[in-house]
């Protein structure tokens, strides 16, 4: 049986051909394939080396993930189970299959990963999830401060969710924190996972212990936003922590999760929404992030106010300060209104 860095080496020898049939929405250009995303939509930030010894590695400028041609198999497809990849990636490269896999597809049939639209593979994912409390992913929310995650439907566990090290090819599963990420009208776009450790001591032991599949741009993780309602005044930030932090503190206030600063910048703001706070994120990439969604929401007619912690993230300022003092302070950052309406008095 081919091991997956083998796998992955047949792929990389023919790696215009895969990307023709798994990123069709895109094109050559010069010595790479360019197309939007691994959900295979149109654009120019995820490129594929096409030939020489990187031949087969690829990168998306704008989520930062990466990987060789087993992953883009992996994340194109939807699919968790390793031996689910070996198996479509083996089916592609016409090589025999090591054993019967006429179950392994579950409910996706015999469709091409093409056929299947990004949302429905990320629906897939979620599906396979259950609910959150009392699951490991709970309470590593809860040692973050974080009691109330449960109530939060875009929130669910996966007990062995599937992981490959993308510089090792090795694999294995860990139990996750899944998010559905949606558009505004409630429709599920993607998924974001947080692999935890198994022994319940934070996120997994992982160099990229966070992935997001299908897609962000223009969407987000939403809490206690009404679908197809009115919702005058939205929070937005980057990381689920940050704006769940948020939450615990205004629970009544709807708020977005965009999980990177290009897509807190890209996010597409409700057209009721008349004011937006924007969860502050002190690095370079939070600062564009800011103001990026600053300008669009000004040009949208919104007023926008940047809601800024007193230690590094809202997460710190939870569990260091406490949700007493992170009230006082944003108690002075809210218009007179929201705070009546929205903080504890």
């Amino acid at each position: 049986m081919l091991s997956a860095s083998d796998l992955a080496g047949r792929l990389a020898q023919n790696a215009e051909a895969v990307c023709r049939h798994y990123l069709s929405a895109g094109r050559r250009a010069g010595n790479y394939w360019l197309v939007g995303d691994v959900g295979n939509n149109k654009g120019r930030s995820l490129y594929v080396h096409l030939i020489g010894p990187r031949a087969g590695r690829w990168t998306d400028a704008a989520t930062g993930q990466f990987g060789d041609l087993l992953d883009l198999v992996r994340e194109t497809c939807g699919l968790v189970d390793f031996r689910d990849v070996a198996e479509e990636a083996r089916h592609f490269l016409s090589l025999p299959q090591p054993e019967p896999v006429s179950d392994l597809r579950g409910d996706v049939g015999d469709a091409s990963p093409v056929e299947r639209p990004a949302t429905e593979r990320a629906r897939r994912l979620f599906r396979m999830t259950q609910p959150l409390a009392g699951t490991l992913a709970d309470i590593y929310l809860r040692e973050r401060g974080i009691l109330r995650a449960s109530t939060h439907a875009a929130l669910r566990f996966h007990p062995s969710c599937y992981y490959r090290d993308l510089v090792t090819g090795r694999t294995s599963s860990y139990p996750a924190l899944v998010a559905a990420v949606t558009d505004d009208a409630g429709a599920i776009t993607g998924v974001h996972r947080s692999w935890l450790d198994p022994d319940g001591v934070g996120k997994a032991k992982l160099v990229d212990p966070r992935r997001a599949l299908g897609g962000l741009l223009g969407n987000g993780v939403r809490f206690r936003i009404p679908v197809n309602a009115s919702a005058p005044v939205l929070a937005a930030g980057e990381g689920l922590e940050t704006m769940l932090s948020l939450s615990h503190v205004m629970p009544g206030m709807p708020m977005v999760a965009a999980l990177t600063a290009n897509h807190l910048a890209a996010f597409n703001v409700p057209p009721e929404c008349r004011r937006l706070y924007i969860a502050a994120d002190a690095d370079a990439a939070g600062r564009h992030g800011i103001e990026g969604l600053s300008r669009r929401a000004q040009e949208c007619g919104i007023l926008p106010l940047v809601l800024s912690p007193e230690l590094g993230d809202f997460n710190e300022d939870l569990r260091w300060l406490g949700p007493d003092q992170m009230t006082a302070s944003l108690r002075l950052q809210l218009t007179p209104e929201d705070a009546v309406t929205f903080l504890p008095r």
